[in-house]
């Protein structure tokens, strides 16, 4: 028994890592597609190539999804992966990658909110100090002005802000709210489920087939997209619901204090600069949910 929980800690600490080094680089993947494509696009294109990579298994698994689990499924889909995937990119239209990066550690403290309020979870005082904690380090990172000063509003962090409450709901709802099915189904189904709607905007509302055949430059950004659906979505998605089923919500979503290392790393590389105020917004918020997550 004491074997088996042990190699169940090791392959969760193993998971978490891959989880970093996937999503820790996805920031600037966004980045790179942005030069040919606008956020919309670039969204689409990350759940349209997640979920063709995907769609062997979703229909080889579709026939073992049952009553409730198909909203279940349509919640993940949507909430955790479709819209996040658009706030992102429209984000770092005017956001660095590596603050992007950072902004995202606030996941867990959304995971732990949405789980009071909705799924029964309950609040510690040490929590809710680490929540308030985080929220005024975001307030720092979102006024941190390109001078180094506070009074410039970058409200562009707001819709990371927004991504990680999606976030939230998604890791609650997937270990709450959906019962029998392994993680490689939970991901391929709830992808499937939106891929369509990613597809038809990409046919009829954008030029984006046009420029992937003509445009160099967008061949290139379409490489990068490319790599960021199969592995920041379609690989990621998967291991993430398969942490979630071995650990708790709250484990799974502290990947996110790894993620800024990362992300900041490959936005220093690419010439990002950090100021004070950046400095100051990042040690808050991985201060808050360090506090918000840490055991007694």
């Amino acid at each position: 028994m004491t074997i088996a929980k042990n190699q169940q800690t090791t392959i969760a600490w193993g998971l978490l890592l891959i989880l970093t080094l996937i999503w820790g680089t996805s920031f600037i993947l966004i980045k790179r597609s942005l030069q040919s494509f606008d956020a919309a696009e670039v969204g689409a294109l990350r759940m349209l190539t997640a979920g063709i990579v995907l769609l062997p298994i979703a229909f080889k698994s579709y026939k073992k999804v049952k009553g409730k689990n198909w909203g279940a499924l349509f919640i993940v889909g949507f909430l955790g992966n479709f819209i996040p995937a658009f706030l992102f990119a429209k984000a770092e239209t005017n956001l660095d990658s590596g603050l992007a990066g950072v902004l995202n550690a606030l996941t867990p403290i959304f995971v732990l909110i949405v789980g009071a309020l909705f799924f029964t979870q309950k609040f510690t005082k040490p929590q809710v100090i680490g929540i308030i904690i985080g929220f005024i380090g975001t307030v720092f990172l979102v006024f941190a002005g390109a001078n180094g000063s506070l009074t410039n509003i970058n409200l562009y962090g707001l819709f990371v802000v927004l991504a990680t409450i999606c976030y939230g709901f998604n890791a609650n709802v997937t270990k709450f709210r959906i019962n029998g099915l392994n993680a490689l189904t939970i991901t391929s189904i709830s992808l499937g489920m939106v891929t369509p709607i990613a597809l038809g905007y990409l046919l009829f509302f954008t030029d984006v087939p046009k420029q992937i055949i003509e445009e160099p430059e967008a061949q290139v950004s379409f490489m990068y997209v490319s790599i960021l659906g199969v592995m920041s979505t379609a690989i990621a998605m998967g291991l993430f619901n398969k942490l979630i089923q071995i650990t708790t919500p709250i484990f799974s979503s502290s990947v996110t204090y790894l993620i800024p290392v990362v992300a900041v790393i490959w936005g220093l590389w690419d010439g990002e600069i950090l100021l004070i105020g950046h400095f100051l917004g990042m040690f808050g918020i991985l201060t808050g949910v360090y506090i918000t997550n840490r055991k007694k």
